[in-house]
């Protein structure tokens, strides 16, 4: 639908895996500067003071009270200020385990934000899947960064020995590999020694199946969709938005072109099916027979064709309140230009060329 060259999709948002961590580090207790002017802590009935390093580490299975409880002890963060902060952001079962180099009396919401992060942890190697990525690229990255081959991680997915309730969403007549297509959630992962091929990519069908359980699913319940093609639709937003203000614009476009009914003629369902990524799609590439092509086919294609992001899949559950029905390129910083009739779409794209935009 828009005329632009598509990478993989915006930068990974950070959050690391399940990981042993070290024993709790040592925590300063310092007596009172002179001048008094020193800001205090209560930590476990001891006053320390603010500002000096501390390393927490928080063991996988931690509950969220005795997360709670390590870091008041270490005169961090008081007990019911990051038990409030966490609360209020239902974040309690998403603490990450890890070794965090803190300081003493932070404030809650940034001990939050880097509990919702992960720490680190020694014997690990980190490996980042980014959203938008396919699951040949997911394998492909695994490869380069393991000891493994890429037949290692394209066996475990096929064989069974990697698994996820949102598997049975997916076509039974696909490739073992696409029923994979958008299952597998993009993050910072630390990959403990000793992890096999299976275990890295169980993990990633874990954390996903985690997040799309967190969803608020309430928004569907007017929509002529399920949840799965939601996520299909959400993969869709994550290829072709350049920033974060379009993803419920164009999740708009796709909704209302779905509702009429009119194909959505989406580029980069193209540049899956062509299994690369031309630069720019021409019309000799809009004539490739696959399932995945909408400018040949009705309606969504059957599966995902890449990972989503929580932005993407919330714009496809929540789009914008519009009637558009195109979207063009429109600015060197990614925003496209949006019609509603064929005409204001032509003179979008008329503008984006005038504008050096496109070409």
């Amino acid at each position: 639908m828009t005329q632009t060259e598509h990478d993989a999709g915006p930068s990974a948002r950070t959050k690391l895996l399940l990981i042993g961590g070290a024993v709790l580090g040592g925590i300063v207790v310092l007596f009172l500067l002179a001048n008094g002017v020193a800001r205090l802590v209560s930590g476990g009935g001891a006053t320390v003071e603010a500002g000096q390093p501390v390393t927490v580490s928080v063991q996988p299975g931690s509950t969220a009270t005795s997360i709670y409880r390590l870091l008041s002890d270490a005169g961090v963060v008081p007990y019911n200020d990051i038990e409030a902060a966490t609360t209020q952001a239902q974040a309690e079962s998403s603490l990450q385990p890890g070794t965090y180099n803190l300081e003493t009396g932070m404030e809650a919401g940034e001990v939050l934000r880097l509990l919702l992060e992960g720490g680190t942890a020694p014997d690990s190697r980190t490996i980042t899947i980014v959203e938008g990525w396919t699951v040949a690229r997911i394998v492909s990255e695994l490869a380069n960064r393991t000891e493994f081959d890429i037949s290692d991680f394209t066996e475990a997915l096929s064989n069974g020995s990697v698994t996820s309730p949102l598997l049975a969403q997916a076509p039974i007549e696909l490739d073992s590999l696409q029923r994979w297509e958008g299952l597998l959630y993009p993050a910072k992962y630390q990959i403990p020694e000793g992890s096999t091929a299976a275990m890295m990519l169980q993990t990633m069908a874990d954390e996903m199946v985690v997040r799309f359980e967190g969803v608020d699913w309430t928004p569907l319940a007017g929509m002529d969709i399920s949840r799965y093609e939601a996520l299909i639709i959400g993969s869709l937003v994550e290829w072709e938005a350049g920033i974060d203000h379009d993803r419920p614009l164009i999740a708009s476009v796709i909704h209302n072109r779905l509702a009429v009914p009119m194909r959505l003629q989406i580029d980069a369902t193209v540049i899956y099916a062509l299994g690369e990524n031309p630069g720019r799609v021409l019309a000799e590439h809009l004539d490739i027979d696959s399932p995945y092509n909408t400018y040949k086919i009705d309606g969504l294609p059957p599966t995902p064709i890449g990972t989503v992001s929580q932005a993407s899949l919330q714009a496809a559950i929540n789009p914008a309140s519009t009637e558009y029905l195109f979207y063009v390129l429109a600015d060197k910083d990614g925003s496209h230009a949006f019609a509603t009739t064929y005409e204001e779409h032509q003179e979008n794209a008329a503008k984006a060329k005038r504008d050096g935009i496109l070409p």
